[in-house]
Formats: structure tokens, sequence, C-alpha cells
């Protein structure tokens, strides 16, 4: 007789029956913070050292989590600080796997940034926090391209990063040019993993600017000296932004746009600001007030508000939430957004006078 198989969800059901009114969850995550399919977990495995000001943070997933990410992804970060929950976007530099194990990102300290200090400098193995799903479409092409060509700048590395592991992993780089620019030597993320890996792949190739000693590329004409047949090469760039409107100009110019796909890990708000205001989140009733320089997201955050997030850079739309009344302004091109009903993106928005959010 072949015994019939229970999936696991079958016995949760059964367990919230016997667990009501608090569900399996609720037990559960007291034997194993992990173990709770209320939100996404990881737990900090290993902090590892990469450079002076940067680290790579191995995270072990917990229950939910799908081993199925693609090279060049990012996903969400939630770290408790001071009783409040931070959240960012990170570009997972390891490669996927297809089950179990752990992932990892790789980040550097700025000299602005409260939460990446506190992950390269003050987080300690054991750590649990909270994971949001990978997104992104700067991502490795399966199968890959037959030549590639990576600019990249800075921490710009990390997404490129994965695609090289992955690559690597397979037996096989392709013909791959990595231009990779940092202020030192000393600064490099990756450094000797990436000689490693040129030493071993005949097709790989690595050039180092140093950009305090050599100065930074120049596009095209570093281009042309440094790869002559980028013209005909697939192109991903990520860095500064100085360097990838440069990369994105030279590419324009020759009629290439479709050939380089970028990532941003920032974005230029260029609009005017707004005058702020007080914001009022219809659900809990709570208020903040804004300045109208803060992001509608940064507000809600600052407020205790799980405000949903994606990328923070207007593009996923998974921060979207609908604006009961008021008006804020998309700091990006400056136009005003009024309710009732606007849906709008908060991540780019500023508040424009008071405003109330469904949420």
């Amino acid at each position: 007789m072949v015994a019939e198989r229970i999936s696991w969800e079958s016995v949760r059901r059964v367990g919230s029956r016997i667990t009501t009114p608090l569900s399996p969850d609720d037990y559960l995550r007291l034997v194993n913070p992990l173990w709770t399919s209320r939100e996404l977990r990881g737990r900090i495995e290993e902090v590892v050292r990469e450079t002076d000001d940067a680290a790579t943070i191995v995270i072990r997933p917990g229950w939910g989590w799908h081993y199925d990410h693609k090279p060049g992804q990012y996903v969400g970060i939630g770290i408790q600080v001071d009783g409040k929950f931070h959240w960012r976007s990170y570009s997972v530099s390891s490669p996927p796997r297809r089950s179990g194990g752990t992932i990892a990102i790789t980040v550097r300290a700025m000299p602005e940034g409260f939460l990446s200090e506190h992950l390269v400098s003050g987080l300690e193995p054991g750590t649990i926090l909270r994971l949001a799903k990978p997104q992104g479409d700067f991502v490795l092409p399966d199968p890959p391209p037959a030549r590639m060509l990576f600019l990249v700048g800075g921490s710009g590395i990390t997404p490129v990063m994965a695609m090289l592991r992955t690559l690597h992993r397979r037996g096989s780089l392709p013909d791959v040019r990595l231009v990779y620019s940092s202020t030192t030597e000393e600064r490099m993320i990756f450094r000797d993993e990436l000689r490693s890996l040129a030493e071993e792949h005949d097709g790989f190739s690595l050039h180092e600017q140093y950009t305090d000693s050599d100065g930074v590329l120049s596009f095209p004409d570093d281009l042309e000296q440094l790869c002559p047949d980028w013209r005909e090469r697939e192109t991903y760039a990520c860095g500064p932004a100085p360097m990838l409107d440069a990369c994105e100009e030279a590419f324009e110019a020759a009629g290439l746009e479709e050939r380089l796909h970028l990532e941003r890990f920032s974005l230029d708000l260029g609009g005017d600001g707004a005058e702020g205001g007080t914001l009022t989140f219809s659900n809990t009733n709570k208020s903040y007030d804004a300045d109208g320089a803060e992001t509608v997201l940064e507000a809600g955050e600052a407020a205790g508000v799980g405000m949903p997030y994606g990328c923070r850079m207007g593009i996923c739309h998974t921060c979207t939430l609908t604006l009961v009344e008021g008006t804020v302004r998309d700091l990006r091109s400056g136009e005003e957004l009024s309710g009732p009903n606007e849906r709008i993106q908060t991540c780019v928005t500023a508040l424009a006078g008071d405003c109330t959010l469904d949420i």
C-alpha cells in the first residue's frame, strides 16, 4: 500500500483549527523565528568584510522563499533599528540556487546612508530581518549573449557579480569584457575573485580603472581603446549616475540604445520640491508632518507605517497607494496629482499640502 503524501500546507490547515484563535505561526516562530508564512524572513548567517567600507551579508531565508531569482535582481531588506523597521533594496551578489541554502547581498556603507552603515558595521550573525521578493529587469539573459561588455563603477559590481558567478558555476564564461572603475585598488570590491576568474577563463578579460590615479573613463574614447568592438556587444552598465549618464549619451549618439542595459542605484529627482504638509493614514488615523523634500514613502516610514515599496526609484510601482484627498507632486517632473482615488507612487512624490492616504 502506498502511503498518501500529505502536504505541509494541509498540516498547517489542521493545526490552525487546533490553535484557534491563534495560528500555528504564532507558536512555531517561538521555536524558530524563520518558521512563519505571514512574512518573508531571513537570518544573518555571516558578515564578510570585503573592503574597509563594504561587506557581504549572508542570509538564510525562511519559509516561503523561492530560490529562483535571476542573476542581477535585487531584494528588499527590512532591519529593525531602535524599534523601527527600515527598508532598502540591494542587489543579490550570489548566484541563484535551485533550493535551500543562503543568499548574499553586498553593501557599501555610504556617508549619508544610515541603513547601509548599520548593515556593514552593526549587524551580528543571528539577526532576524524581513525580506521582500526579488525584482528587477537588469538580469543575465538565458542563454547569455555571445559577446558581453560590463561597465561598472564602485558598488555597481554587485548585480554583475551575480551574473559572472552564475556563468562561472556553469563552467564557462563566454566572450566577456569587464571594465571596472574604483577610486583606489583597496576599495575595489571582489578584486581578488575577479582576478582569479580572469586567470581561469580565457574568454573573460578584466580592466581595472583607478579613478584617483587614472582618471574617470571617457565615453566613447576610452571604450575604443579598451573594447574596440563595443558596438557589437550587449552592454550592461551599473554605477554612479555621472558614469551612467555619459555611457547612455555615448550609446544614444551611436544609435545603439537597444544594446545598452542600465541599472541605477539612485534616482535623480530633478523636479521642483513641494510645500509639504500633514500626511494622514486613513486606516490608523496616524499623522505625520512632512516637509517638501521628503517623499511620501519616507514620511510614512518615519511615522511607523508599514509602507509597501520595491525599487524606491519609481520603476516597479510596488509602492503605489491610493490618495484619498489632497495633492502630491511628482519629484521627477513637477507634475501635481490630486485625490480622490488618485493612484500615486509614494517613492517619487512629496506632499503639496495636507493629504490622506488609504493605508
